[in-house]
């Protein structure tokens, strides 16, 4: 009988430890996209650029399902590198061509308005595949993230 109590307390904690302790660590920021997407390409996959804002809960929930497993995953996440681009933020950026900017000023020049937008590009800032607008359903989400990194990944390996 203790050893049955000893069990399901342990089962108990477990289950009301908060979930950040189980969770796949944050994105980083982008710093360098020619660099960041030149990694991606030696790995044989595309830079994964998510614009959010930090009032975006759908850009929250993006990042925590279905980003942040996959750069946490020992087999996927090896070849591709995600990063997050801030639609409300002033942070230092070197764009595609070298050049210094900023996460705001990146995301205006490329037309994003609302977020989450998940794009995905190659070594030279070209888009690899149609970007991912919105969460989508959740029910299908996880199938377009797929499918877009896989044509992404075919459309990079050719010349």
């Amino acid at each position: 009988m203790r050893r049955f109590l000893a069990v399901l307390c342990g089962v108990a904690i477990l289950a009301c430890a908060p979930a950040t302790t189980l969770a796949a660590p944050p994105l980083a920021e982008a710093a360098d996209l020619r660099a960041e997407a030149a990694r991606a390409a030696r790995a044989g996959g595309p830079l994964i650029v998510i614009y959010s804002r930090a009032d975006c809960k759908y850009c929250q929930t993006v990042k925590r399902d279905y980003l942040q497993p996959l750069a946490a995953d020992p087999q996927r996440g090896k070849r591709v590198v995600i990063r997050e681009i801030r639609q409300d933020a002033a942070l230092p950026l070197r764009d595609f061509a070298g050049r210094p900017t900023d996460h705001a000023s990146f995301t205006g020049a490329r037309g994003i308005r609302l977020v989450p937008v998940v794009a995905f590009y190659g070594p030279d800032g070209r888009e690899l595949a149609e970007p991912l607008v919105g969460a989508g359903l959740a029910d299908f989400y996880q199938s377009y993230l797929d499918d877009a990194i896989a044509d992404a990944s075919r459309r990079l390996a050719r010349p």
